[in-house]
């Protein structure tokens, strides 16, 4: 019998619309540095909609005067299966190297996991220095 979670980590996995990506971690003590995580899904869902409670110390404190358009919303789930070796949890800080429909890559830097019903959800903010 499959978990809900499991369910919903397949769900994005097997999404039509998920593109694959590998996701890097800088190195605490050689920030320049990176380790190469693995191969991930990632579903993006949209562009981050601050909650309608933050006032604009909490918007300028978030968006950091960066357009609220560069922040998107995603999924994203580790390849590898719970539990094994090569499975990984992305984590505010690391890489995303993201492979889109026209087989180029774009980067992303994994700016917050957002709390709430969706598990592994994120906001990711694109990265063109470095594609």
């Amino acid at each position: 019998m499959r978990t809900p979670i499991a369910a919903d980590r397949r769900a994005v996995l097997e999404h039509p619309e998920a593109l694959d990506c590998t996701l890097y971690r800088p190195d605490e003590r050689t920030p320049e540095e990176e380790t190469d995580l693995g191969d991930a899904r990632v579903l993006f869902t949209g562009t981050f909609q601050a909650p309608a409670e933050w006032d604009a110390k909490d918007h300028e404190e978030y968006f950091d005067g960066a357009p609220e358009e560069d922040f998107l919303t995603a999924r994203i789930e580790c390849e590898a299966e719970p539990g094994t070796p090569g499975h990984f949890i992305a984590l505010p800080g690391d890489h995303a190297a993201v492979v889109g429909s026209d087989h180029k890559v774009a980067m992303y830097y994994v700016y917050d996991r957002l709390e709430g019903d969706q598990p592994d959800a994120y906001v990711l903010i694109r990265e063109p220095e470095l594609d």
